[in-house]
């Protein structure tokens, strides 16, 4: 045991010699420039009320699952609104997870088979990459969002293709380019498979939908940790794939289900954000705020996620104490979140955020850079 611990305190210093230690801290007060809350909905009281009345009108909705939902932990009304989802994203199926990562796991783990190959965009979120790793399947990363690399790929891969992308790049800020990305995917006959975490609420119902893409993509990921401002995904397509993961994916099998508060708010979720577009209004105009002040920034004009490149890790760390010390709240992506030499600071725009706030973090950065 006092050899592994100590390969591990190893492993920790290293990190701490190459400033890049990471370690839980409590949280932080001052103006949110940093979390993923882009419509306010983590916090939003009238959303709280609706819950809060709904619980009152029926606390059973507490109960806990009580096991996986092959065993005891499936309920009626979770189906239902697995049903309510697959309907608004109009595809055949949806399969709620407790969380966007385990959805990541559950998907890619199980659908590619031994002699299959996933072509990933090479920004992609760590939970695809994790869930290949759980896979049996030849995984390879194309330039991002390089279409003419992933089209070489393809013409070069054997066996069952796949193709994995996110639809909004969290620590890039731009977008896939999806319509390109279903043509390629139709030619090749390869699987698209889009990861909607940052783009859904945000973008309606994300990207997939907002394009009319849903026949053409094999499976979505939709978040609602984000823009939602709760917690857990779903997988969407069609009921195949659905009821395949069911029965061969070990994320799905052996997770503990989720009590009906976590579907019953997902659902009053989706309701809300249907009849208050005006969030999304908000942050569209602090984006147009923050992009008026010209910072260099590698991040789509439209794109709650902006992201201004810094020279080293020290610059992008000192950058981010600099702005908390002012009372700003960003993040700071170094390595191995994003690679080495590519380090950035990080802001993310709400829907609550004042335009006094955008102009004095926007002035603030440029002093320092």
């Amino acid at each position: 045991m006092l050899n592994t611990l100590s390969k591990l305190k190893d492993s920790l210093e290293k990190r701490n010699t190459e400033n890049v230690l990471r370690s839980l801290k409590h949280k932080k007060e001052g103006v949110d420039f940093y979390s993923n809350d882009y419509l306010g909905m983590a916090q939003n009281v009238p959303f709280q009320e609706i819950v809060l009345q709904e619980i009152n009108q029926q606390p059973q909705l507490l109960k806990g699952a009580t096991g996986s939902r092959l065993i005891s932990g499936n309920s009626n009304f979770t189906m239902e609104v697995e049903a309510f989802i697959a309907n608004k994203h109009m595809v055949e199926s949806a399969l709620l997870l407790p969380s966007a990562y385990l959805a990541n796991l559950a998907l890619l783990s199980a659908i590619p088979q031994r002699g299959d190959i996933v072509l990933m965009d090479e920004c992609i979120h760590r939970s695809v990459r994790d869930g290949l790793r759980l896979s049996n399947a030849k995984s390879l990363k194309f330039k991002h969002n390089d279409l003419e690399h992933l089209e070489k790929l393809l013409k070069e891969a054997n066996g069952n293709r796949f193709i994995a992308v996110e639809s909004l790049y969290s620590m890039e800020g731009d977008f896939a380019p999806l319509e390109k990305l279903a043509v390629l995917a139709e030619k090749y006959n390869a699987a698209l498979i889009v990861d909607e975490a940052h783009a859904f609420g945000v973008f309606g119902y994300g990207i997939v939908a907002q394009k009319n893409l849903h026949k053409k993509v094999f499976a979505t990921i939709v978040t609602y940790g984000k823009a939602l401002g709760m917690h857990g995904a779903a997988i969407l397509g069609n009921q195949t794939m659905i009821c395949y993961l069911v029965n061969f994916s070990s994320p799905v099998i052996y997770t503990t289900g989720s009590n009906d508060l976590h579907a019953m708010s997902i659902k009053k979720g989706y309701h809300f954000l249907e009849n208050n577009s005006i969030l999304n209004q908000n942050l569209q105009e602090n984006i147009s705020e923050f992009r008026k002040s010209n910072l260099p920034t590698l991040s789509d004009p439209q794109s709650p996620i902006q992201i201004v490149p810094m020279a080293n890790v020290s610059s992008a760390k000192r950058a981010q104490q600099h702005l908390e010390n002012k009372g700003f709240l960003t993040f700071a992506a170094v390595a191995p979140t994003v690679k080495e030499g590519e380090e950035r600071l990080r802001i993310c725009l709400h829907s609550f955020n004042s335009k006094e706030e955008i102009d004095q973090l926007t002035k603030i950065i440029k002093e320092f850079i």
